[in-house]
């Protein structure tokens, strides 16, 4: 299909349109919208090919902690590369690289663990750490213990098992996932979830009742381990309620099933501690974490166990002969260099400080700008780390049908007003920027949403979508 006016035959966006399959995109749509094209970044900005700025309210994908020009991690790689451009770490290979970051990673931990393993992706992290445990139970003479347990609107990646794990509904259909043996349990969200008059605390009681009937159902025999994001994003940023993990943790201790801590978002200073598991009280077995780790720099994932499980996957590699399980690119010297000099630039930064100066300044504002707007049902997050929740009905929580598609309309007026932001489960708008930005950029990126909000009012005011204050 010929790419339609504006584009010119040989323009990136056409070579595009002909050319690229795009993740997350409607490709029939693109086909005749066809993308924007980013050209260059500097601090928490990107520009187009037409030389609009625009604010990066997501930090790409949650991930471009240290915005888009540190040159200190463009040397690390250059460095990198001249020295050891790749190596591998399979057959007990190994580099300086790969050893001082997982070093680095055992030493910030927010619990003992033991051992690193690397990979590319948070999905390729998620899909090690089920195999670990699956290879574990086997070791320890549990073969039918392999159940997973995720949870609805968790997300945790999109190969085979990770897409398993994860709860949403797109990224289920037409894929024939989750295969069998993964579960889900209920989605920890007091603004949707609660009974009328329930509190934060009861229904986490609820949640975790509900966490053990699921095991109970199955047979605790049969349930390995519990996946969860300290705060979990493409979701909607839902925020648990009070005493959720503290709940959730004793149910699984009582029944011996793994919890495994999704840091892919939420670590490295996203919520205003190192890793969500700080912020939010939770003791995992297994840390998983990416994006972050390299600032996005370039591709890296790791995946942290503690002792029990290490001694388990030894065990067993030691009767196989091996540990038939790794990546080509498993802790390649470049990204880890990079992931290395990032995490110097967060210790040196104190960056703890910063997002807990800036942090505050953006959950305030998003509050006091937002809260009384009659589109906005919930906002809800800490740290650097937010979403706000369109409604058509503010006092019975009611979205709006997801037909209107209400909150990509609201995104594509944040573009037009140059700022990047995401919407997501429930027309919830996603912010998420880079660790680096400042008060003023957040007043800045927030003075756009707040006009592309209004615009979006006054548009559905014009189509008779109703709207209940």
């Amino acid at each position: 299909m010929a790419p339609p006016p504006p584009f010119g035959a040989n323009s990136a966006a056409a070579r595009d349109i002909a050319n690229v399959l795009h993740p997350y995109t409607d490709l029939k749509t693109h086909l005749e919208v066809g993308p924007m094209v980013v050209t260059h970044g500097k601090g928490v900005r990107i520009w187009d090919e037409t030389g609009k700025d625009y604010i990066e309210g997501i930090a790409g994908l949650w991930c471009a902690a240290l915005g888009f020009d540190n040159e200190r991690l463009v040397q690390a790689a250059v460095t990198q590369m001249r020295k050891l451009p790749f190596y591998h770490a399979f057959a007990a290979k190994s580099h300086e690289p790969m050893i001082d970051l997982a070093e680095m990673l055992i030493e910030r931990a927010p619990v003992p663990m033991s051992k690193v393993f690397f990979a590319n992706s948070g999905s390729e992290a998620n899909d090690s750490a089920i195999k670990m445990i699956w290879y574990m139970n086997n070791a320890l003479g549990r073969p039918k213990k392999k159940k997973i347990v995720g949870r609805w609107k968790g997300y945790h990646g999109i190969t085979i098992g990770s897409a398993s794990l994860t709860g949403l509904p797109a990224n289920h259909r037409s894929f024939d996932v989750p295969l069998p043996g993964f579960i889900h349990t209920s989605t920890p969200h007091f603004y949707h979830g609660a009974n009328p008059g329930e509190s934060e605390e009861d229904f986490a009681t609820r949640l975790a009742n509900d966490l053990e009937q699921l095991i109970l159902k199955e047979g605790p025999d049969t349930v390995a381990a519990m996946w969860a994001e300290p705060i979990m994003g493409a979701g909607g940023v839902i925020v648990p309620p009070k005493g959720y993990f503290p709940k959730i943790q004793a149910v699984l201790k009582k029944y011996d099933v793994l919890l495994v801590a999704d840091e892919v978002i939420c670590g490295f200073w996203r919520t205003g501690h190192y890793w969500g598991c700080q912020t939010l009280d939770i003791q995992p077995d297994i840390l998983v974490c990416a994006k972050a780790l390299s600032a996005s720099y370039l591709p890296i994932s790791a995946v942290m166990v503690n002792q029990r499980i290490f001694d388990a996957l030894a065990k067993e590699s030691n009767e196989i002969g091996t540990f038939g399980h790794g990546f080509t690119y498993s802790g390649h010297p470049v990204p880890a260099a990079v992931a290395i000099e990032t995490l110097k630039i967060y210790d040196e930064m104190n960056m703890g400080a910063h997002v807990g100066h800036v942090g505050p300044h953006l959950q305030t504002e998003l509050r006091r700008r937002f809260a009384d707007h009659p589109l906005v049902g919930e906002i809800r997050g800490t740290g650097l780390i937010a979403a706000v929740e369109l409604v058509a009905d503010k006092s019975a929580h009611a979205n709006f049908d997801p037909r209107e598609k209400i909150g990509i309309r609201l995104t594509k007026l944040c573009e037009q007003n140059g700022v990047i932001v995401r919407s997501v489960a429930n027309d919830s708008l996603c912010f998420s920027p880079p660790l680096v930005i400042t008060t003023g950029e957040i007043d800045d990126m927030l003075t756009r949403v707040s006009t592309s909000l209004d615009e979006l009012a006054v548009q559905l005011r014009r189509e008779q979508i109703a709207v209940v204050r």
